[in-house]
């Protein structure tokens, strides 16, 4: 059996904070803010190695993805909210339900090796898309964590890819 990966949440998805920021993140207003703030959120995240984020202890599983450019080659690191599930972390390219794709998953359709930095740890994995009733399924795990999914998929009509990643 693959090791299961560390788990660390700041706060509790429980609390008002919580249920708040998500309904805010769940709106277009909410959706720039939360994009505005993401270089400093990578930034405070790198530092820890995904152990704190700019939006503070509101209980959202927050980890680093460093990908490989799929045109220019060198690492890309975009923060995600992922879904834990032992020995494999879900992570989702809503880009807050707009039109395009977010360039991470492009970079691991090209090159399904990558890192995760999450709960102070570095860990390369491999991704694998999810697709049919298995994505249905991780997708709602997702809007349990905060029903901005279920917005951001709302906005949008392309299919939200779902990637699963494992340790190498």
């Amino acid at each position: 059996m693959t090791q299961p990966f560390p788990q660390w949440q700041w706060g509790s998805p429980d609390s008002a904070l919580s249920r708040v920021a998500g309904r805010f993140a769940a709106t277009t207003a909410g959706s720039r803010v939360i994009r505005t703030l993401t270089p400093l959120d990578r930034r405070v995240l790198e530092r820890t190695d995904a152990k704190y984020t700019v939006l503070g202890p509101i209980g959202a599983p927050v980890l680093l993805l460093t990908t490989t450019g799929r045109k220019s080659g060198s690492p890309r690191t975009q923060p995600l909210l992922y879904v834990h599930d032992g020995d494999r972390l879900y992570v989702i390219g809503s880009n807050f339900g707009q039109a395009h794709h977010p360039a991470w998953t492009a970079n691991l359709l090209a090159e399904p090796g990558a890192t995760v930095a999450v709960a102070g740890e570095r860990i390369p994995v491999t991704a694998t898309p999810v697709d049919g009733a298995a994505k249905e399924e991780i997708f709602q795990r997702f809007v349990e964590l905060t029903g901005a999914y279920a917005a951001y998929r709302d906005r949008t009509s392309r299919d939200l890819r779902v990637f699963a990643l494992t340790r190498v």
